[in-house]
Formats: structure tokens, C-alpha cells, sequence
């Protein structure tokens, strides 16, 4: 097992090799990892794991309720929320069931609940329910005045996005894979081998050619463009702009469910949620944007959000901004997932997998092995791999701070570095000398929450960036 993120890149022909180390990529390189004998590459233009969409999405473990019934999208999300629930048990990533309200604000918005509660039966969930607006208000005291009613679906979790990428990787890595990163691939195509007549893929990147029988793309906003490059044309990737506002954790006690509004062709729209960091968050827009690299904010984005979230939860806007993000989600002209097996080509392509792919990501690795295989991958029996355990990012459970079991044995966890988000110098340490050790304090941050606060590293900035410093020398 190898991470390497600059320098040569190994000499060898792998057998399976995965383009996009996000959330999806992560987990099918995961997945392939279970069938011992394989040698498998996973590929990352930037500096860590899940640098892309899975950094920068609303952290919802869904039920696909409102998925469209008899889509790929419907299964994979539907089964891979019972894989990752059962995951993230077993890997430490914290997981809260809130539940979800589908709002209604409007007579149009009532009468549209109960379909989506059929829609929700024809997916196989039959736990959600109608609500009037007494007992939906008595859930949520502090919802705006107004709301005529609501669809209630107890399955709809929250979950930290950053340890499930990670955990995946980690796992992965420790299972053999080798993990490039700051390899950007910027030519594929078709290449012979003198020692064998099957055809193979040779891929030029940023640090060098790599070489592989079998490709995989799970390239996310870039997966249209590689598909291209492979001689198809199935589909094009439109960046969907999702701006978001992160309110400090004196907020959370306003909210205790996901509130949803009645869905659009868009998305779900600009929802209220809580995070499993003890924040809120309110958004995201829905922007069709060309730009691959825009996710700045802007202030007419932040002044449509203020404006909804003052409808939905009018006591939030009194609250303090913590941050402000952008992500930009993998949108197609399609209303399905875009993952498609080309036998001839030893190519399974990836794509369209929009703000779901969190929930679905275990699924879809099922889904994209099993294509392999009947593409002619050799595949041997799976065999369990050895669990990890990843460090707590969530407030519903202990962190290192308050385990004094913890500090008695290594007294670095109970020195405090951030002290907004209680992260301790124990666990900086740990980052460091993980398995997939950040490159850069943006990802130290995901790994320990450093710099996470409501100062935004103003008061632990210059300690976290000399115990980075000094940890990577």
C-alpha cells in the first residue's frame, strides 16, 4: 500500500484503476479492495480524498423516499443507506437519525404530500406520515408562522461526510490500494501490452503515465469530459451551485428535525438542517453554472438563503454566521445516475451522481464491482476487511476532551489547541500520522475540526499551523 502525492509514479500495470477519489470513488476502490489478489490505483487530482462535492454537500443520510420510483438511483440509494447506517456503527462516523419535515407552506404545497408519502411507499419506505400543522408545530416550536402541514419521515439522518470519505480511503489503503494524489489525468486512451493481447488503458497525468486493464471514472464534475475522451458522449456534466450558511452552535437548540421543502425539478430546495458538528445549516441554492471551479458565494446567493431561512426559522437569522461555503454538485441532463458498463473497453464510467451519492456510495460500489466482473474482471470470493475506527467529529458523542479515561493514558487529548470546537493537541497528532495524513490545514481541518469555530482559526490559527508544520517535518 502506497499514498503518494508527488514524485514518480510506479512502473506497473494495475488492474483496476479509479479516477476521482471523492465519497464514490473512495468506496468502489474500497469495494475492489475486498478481492484480495487485485492491485488497484485510486486517482486524485487534488491534495486529499474528497476534495471535490463530498467536501462541500448538506451531510444527509437519506431514505430515497422521494427518489424516482424504479430509478437506479432509488435502488443503490435505498440499499446503501442500510450499508453505510451499518458502516458507519461499526467505523466510529457519526451518524444522528433527526428525521426529516417536508414543509408545506402553501395550499398548492399540502396538496402535493400526499403523493410524495405514496411516492415514498413505491420506494419501499412506508414510515413516513402526514402531519397537521398542531402536531407539526409542537415538533418544531420555532418554525416560521404559516406552515399548513407536513410529510414526517423518521428514517432521515444526519452524518459527518469528511470521516465517511476518509474512512473509506483509509480502509482502502490499508487494504492495498495505492492512493495518488495531486495526479491529474489529462489524456486517456486505449494502450496494447507486448506481454498480453488484452487491451489495457494508458493515462497520462500530471505526475506521469499511468497504466491499467480495467478504468474506472468516478471523476465527478470531470466524469462527462473523461467519458468524452473515451469516444461517448451518454451525458453532460452542468455544475449546480449550492451555497450554504453555517450558523454558530448556540442555534442548534431552534431546530430538531431536517426541515425540507416540498422538492422542485431543482432539488430538494433551501432546507434548515442540523450537523452532527452541533451547528445549522440553511441552504443550498440551485445554480447552473459552466464554471467547474466556482464555488465562491456571492452575496445575491447568501441574500436568497437569509430570505428563505427567515420563512422557515425567523429566530436563525438572529443568530451568529459561523461560515458560508459553496459546493457544486454533479448535475446531467438526466434524472438518473449515469453508471455504464463499455465490456470492450474494460470501462466502467460514473457519472451524475448528484447530492445522493453520500447515502448511495456503498451501493454503487456494489453495483460498479459486479459490472467489472461481467465485464471480465476475475474476481476472487470478497473477504472481510479489517474494520476501522475513525476519530469522533460528532457532539452526540464523546470527544477526547471529555474522556478522562482518554487524557489519564496520553495527556496531549486533554491540551486544548482550538478551543471553539474543543480539538486537542492529541488529535492533531493523530491526524498527522494517519493512514492518509492531510497535506494542507484544509485538511487537517476535516480530520479534526481545527479551525472549524466560530472564530475561524482567528485565536488558534498560528498554534494549529506550527503543530502542522512541525508534524509534516
Amino acid at each position: 500500500m502506497t499514498v503518494t502525492s508527488s514524485g514518480a509514479l510506479p512502473d506497473v500495470t494495475y488492474d483496476v484503476l479509479v479516477v476521482g477519489a471523492g465519497v464514490v470513488g473512495c468506496a468502489i476502490a474500497r469495494e475492489l479492495a475486498g478481492h484480495r489478489g487485485l492491485r488497484i490505483a485510486l486517482v486524485e487530482a487534488q491534495d486529499d480524498v474528497g476534495q471535490g462535492t463530498s467536501k462541500a454537500n448538506t451531510a444527509i443520510l437519506h431514505t430515497g423516499f422521494d427518489a424516482v420510483p424504479g430509478s437506479l438511483e432509488a435502488r443503490l440509494v435505498r440499499e446503501g443507506s442500510k450499508r453505510l447506517t451499518g458502516y458507519a456503527a461499526e467505523a466510529g462516523i457519526p451518524v444522528e437519525p433527526v428525521g426529516a419535515l417536508l414543509v408545506a407552506w402553501d395550499e398548492e404545497q399540502l396538496a402535493a404530500l400526499p403523493e410524495l408519502a405514496a411516492k415514498a411507499e413505491r420506494n419501499d419506505y412506508r414510515e413516513a406520515r402526514l402531519l397537521g400543522p398542531d402536531e407539526l408545530r409542537a415538533r418544531e416550536p420555532h418554525l416560521g408562522p404559516g406552515a399548513l402541514g407536513a410529510l414526517h419521515v423518521p428514517g432521515e439522518s444526519i452524518i459527518c461526510p469528511w470521516t465517511t470519505t476518509l474512512a473509506y480511503a483509509t480502509q482502502a489503503v490499508r487494504n492495498g490500494v495505492d492512493l495518488h494524489l495531486n495526479c491529474q489525468v489529462e489524456r486517456a486512451g486505449r494502450a496494447g501490452r507486448a506481454e498480453s493481447a488484452e487491451p489495457g488503458h494508458s493515462l497520462r497525468t500530471s505526475r506521469g503515465t499511468l497504466r491499467t486493464r480495467y478504468l474506472v471514472n468516478a471523476a465527478g464534475l470531470y466524469a462527462g469530459a473523461l467519458d468524452r475522451r473515451l469516444g461517448h458522449d451518454a451525458f453532460t456534466v452542468t455544475p449546480r451551485r449550492g451555497q450554504l450558511i453555517v450558523f454558530d452552535k448556540f442555534a442548534r437548540e431552534l431546530v430538531r428535525h431536517i426541515l425540507l421543502p416540498v422538492p422542485t425539478a431543482l432539488g430538494k430546495g433551501v432546507l434548515v438542517a442540523p450537523t452532527v458538528y452541533g451547528n445549522v445549516l440553511l441552504g443550498p441554492t440551485a445554480e447552473e453554472l459552466e464554471d467547474k471551479a466556482a464555488t465562491e458565494s456571492t452575496e445575491e446567493g447568501l441574500a436568497l438563503l437569509r430570505d428563505k431561512g427567515r420563512r422557515i426559522l425567523p429566530a436563525l437569522l438572529d443568530e451568529e454566521i459561523t461560515a458560508v461555503y459553496a459546493g457544486l454538485r454533479a448535475a446531467t441532463e438526466h434524472d438518473d445516475y449515469q453508471i455504464h458498463a463499455h465490456p470492450e473497453q474494460s470501462y466502467v464510467t460514473v457519472g451524475g451522481i448528484r447530492s445522493t451519492g453520500l447515502t448511495a456510495s456503498m451501493a454503487i460500489a456494489a453495483h460498479v464491482t459486479r459490472l467489472l466482473a461481467e465485464s471480465g474482471l476475475d474476481l476472487s470470493e470478497p473477504a472481510d476487511l479489517d474494520p476501522v475506527r475513525m476519530p469522533n467529529l460528532g457532539e452526540a458523542f464523546p470527544r477526547p476532551y471529555q474522556r478522562p479515561e482518554l487524557i489519564a493514558a496520553d495527556p496531549e487529548y486533554g491540551k486544548l489547541v482550538c478551543h471553539c470546537e474543543r480539538v486537542s493537541r492529541g488529535e492533531i497528532r493523530d491526524a498527522l500520522a494517519s493512514t492518509i495524513p492531510p497535506l494542507g490545514l484544509a485538511g487537517l481541518r476535516r480530520r479534526t475540526r481545527a479551525r472549524s469555530g466560530r472564530c475561524q482559526g482567528f485565536a488558534c490559527g498560528a498554534a494549529v499551523r506550527e503543530l502542522f508544520e512541525r508534524g509534516r517535518t
